[in-house]
């Protein structure tokens, strides 16, 4: 079973990227990709035209365009519009251009050394089952990858209204009133918070809890630099916030390392002294979890990766940033709004844009100016797909795969130090870490190894009853079955550990919006996808104002 995506490379950046990675090989394993282009093999220059195809203009075209701007060639053209004193002065060291095949033949070879080990690392990252008719009708659909941000709504319904699902989507999972149309990822949802708390209050403390993913962390420190804010890391529970100095403090829920706790009383106590409390969270976890909203939060960032969208080694994937009505102003990011047209007719279109960058320029709410559209429509069409109890059924049967998980190890002896979990939990084994990593290796696992030599698991939706097994015996639980431990917990379909019977577990409803009820077949999904890309203007039409140079310059070849 293939446990993780192999990474794809999209545009001529990316081919020319892989193309100089296997550079490094010796002359006898890549000549046969340089024999068609070779300088000397003129009579069959088999690369010649993919440029051609790739970028467009033909030698005739450029002809007519140096012409009417007054020069002769290329060179000519250069020589007048790059000062002498920038250029490079030599030849770009690059092989000899290949021809489509050759990319495609190259591309493959380089792959094809990805060794598609399982993991169970978590920090935000977990392996998901895509519908196949969301991959096939979106992700590799160009009537879907080829448009950029929807300022035009004349020419965007049905992009609006999928991101407007999208929105809904995370209001409701974090019981929030408000959310944008996506960001770059969770880090940096976590660090735009925080320059949200500072905008808002112009206090220049923030506390960070130790408990939060490492790379959250890092992207908050590195962004707090250039706001002149100080970031201090550690247990938030030991935060004294009668001083007033503080303008946010920022903890996981459930943590990196798993664990659910009760943040009702650092809650109050900074919000009661003016700190804004952000809260980076899991989707997926908050349709059995009690929402960061009931909570009192004032801000949710997190990513919806896990919501239909490939590992892809890290990313991309679309982050989402939530918040109280009162902050909408401050908020970063696009949105959409509900509107009507000239003729009375409900429409959609992108609201409160002055507070963009397009608009405000360097006092902009954000200058970070890349979305994740195409992924945030992919979560979208996720939820919609299962609707709500989909989406509840995928996360107990994680939840229940991960109780069962740790009955099975602490049966064997060793110690699972989260109380309450979701899907994650860090193990202080009696074996040794080392013994751990030897034994994943030769199962092909990847986890999560803690300096102070304990493990972290975290599971996820492609999890089966062989995959616990291998773990049980990763930990060398002699004796130990998936059939054994459930079993042992009765045929209950929520065992006694389930988080619907603890304090956190969520009691209201979400995603009750007919969109989220009703195409839950095949069919009715892709009429559904097919209706909204009908309502759009794509590179698939003609060309198009405000595009992304990325998907308009990215070859159908070397795509996924």
């Amino acid at each position: 079973m293939l446990r993780v995506t192999i990474h794809h490379v999209s545009g001529l950046e990316g081919c020319w990227a892989v193309l100089r990675m296997g550079h490094r090989r010796g002359p006898s394993d890549l000549r046969r990709f340089h024999t068609s282009a070779s300088a000397g093999s003129s009579l069959i220059p088999q690369a010649d035209d993919f440029a051609e195809r790739h970028i467009g203009p033909r030698s005739h075209d450029q002809e007519k365009m140096l012409s009417m701007l007054g020069f002769k060639s290329l060179d000519e053209l250069t020589d007048a519009a790059v000062p002498e004193n920038i250029r490079l002065g030599r030849d770009l060291e690059v092989d000899q251009p290949l021809g489509e095949h050759a990319v495609i033949e190259r591309i493959r070879y380089i792959s094809e050394k990805n060794e598609i080990w399982r993991s169970y690392i978590g920090m935000g990252y977990h392996n998901c089952r895509v519908p196949h008719s969301i991959l096939r009708n979106i992700f590799e659909n160009p009537g879907w990858t080829t448009q950029y941000t929807p300022y035009q709504p004349e020419v965007a319904q049905g992009r609006l209204e999928s991101l407007l699902n999208y929105q809904t989507l995370v209001t409701d999972l974090t019981g929030l009133p408000v959310a944008n149309a996506s960001l770059l990822d969770e880090g940096t949802a976590a660090a735009e918070a925080v320059a949200l708390a500072f905008r808002q209050n112009k206090r220049r403390k923030v506390y960070l809890s130790d408990k939060l993913h490492p790379q959250t962390l890092a992207v908050v420190q590195t962004r707090a630099i250039p706001l002149g804010l100080e970031v201090l890391i550690g247990n938030i529970a030991d935060i004294d916030f009668s001083n007033r100095d503080a303008c946010a403090v920022l903890f996981q829920y459930p943590d990196t390392e798993g664990t659910i706790t009760d943040f009702s009383e650092i809650i109050q106590n900074a919000q009661t002294n003016g700190t804004m409390v952000v809260c980076a969270t899991d989707l997926l976890a908050l349709t059995i979890l009690q929402p960061p909203g009931e909570m009192g939060i004032d801000v949710a960032v997190g990513t919806s990766q896990r919501l239909g969208v490939p590992l892809g080694y890290g990313g991309p994937h679309a982050g989402f940033f939530a918040c109280k009505s009162p902050l909408v102003r401050l908020m970063p990011g696009r949105m959409i709004g509900v509107t009507r047209d000239a003729n009375g007719k409900e429409s959609y279109r992108l609201a409160l844009q002055t507070r963009e960058q397009h608009i405000r320029r360097d006092k902009a709410t954000s200058n970070i100016c890349t979305a994740q559209a195409l992924l945030a429509n992919m979560s979208a069409m996720f939820a919609v797909y299962h609707g709500p109890h989909g989406l509840r059924n995928i996360a107990n049967r994680i939840h229940n795969a991960a109780i069962i998980l740790k009955r099975g190890l602490e049966d064997a002896g060793h110690i699972v130090e989260n109380q309450f979990f979701f899907d994650t939990m860090k193990v202080n084994a009696t074996l040794a870490t080392s013994e751990i990593r030897m034994r994943a290796q030769q199962k092909e696992i990847n986890l999560r190894y803690f300096r102070d030599e304990t493990v972290g698991i975290a599971l996820d939706e492609t999890v089966e009853k062989q995959d616990l097994d291998d773990l049980f015996w990763v930990f060398n639980c002699r004796n130990t079955t998936t059939d054994k431990v459930t079993k042992h917990l009765g045929e209950q379909a929520l065992p006694p550990e389930h988080l619907s019977n603890t304090q956190f577990k969520r009691t209201s409803k979400f995603l009750t919006h007919p969109i989220f009820n009703t195409h839950h077949s095949e069919t009715q999904l892709v009429r559904y996808m097919k209706i909204l890309e009908n309502k759009d203007v794509s590179l698939v039409h003609s060309m198009i104002p405000l595009y992304l140079q990325l998907f308009r310059v990215s070859p159908r070849a070397p795509a996924p």
